[in-house]
């Protein structure tokens, strides 16, 4: 039984391995094709993704961008989620969503204090 669970287990990971490596293949050849189309105006299209990025904000991220850029010094997260007027113990949980959201999309940076402790700070 064991074994065989094993065995199974391997199968599983082996087909994950070669989709990912046939994803990544797949992306490599394509990446080239589309780079020498896009090369001619490279300054426009970043402009045109800052502007898309602002309007595909949900409410919650975008109160969440506003108050970080309100904090120019920079805010950790409990301080974002009550400064959003959430109670203190959902506070910081709250606001987590959003800012992993908002670190994709490059709009703020994220910097490691001490320890464990975190601030955000706008781009």
């Amino acid at each position: 039984m064991r074994l065989a669970h094993k065995r199974k287990v391997q199968m599983k990971l082996q087909k994950r391995i070669k989709a990912t490596v046939a994803n990544v293949e797949a992306t490599k050849k394509a990446k080239p094709v589309v780079e020498k189309k896009v090369a001619v105006a490279p300054a426009a299209e970043k402009v045109v993704v800052a502007k898309a990025t602002d309007v595909a904000l949900t409410p919650k991220q975008q109160q969440v961008l506003d108050i970080v850029l309100a904090n120019a010094e920079g805010i950790n997260p409990k301080g974002i989620g009550l400064a959003a007027g959430q109670e203190d113990a959902k506070a910081a949980s709250w606001a987590t969503g959003a800012l992993k959201k908002l670190l994709e999309e490059n709009l703020v940076v994220k910097e490691q204090l001490a320890g464990n402790k975190v601030i955000y700070k706008a781009v």
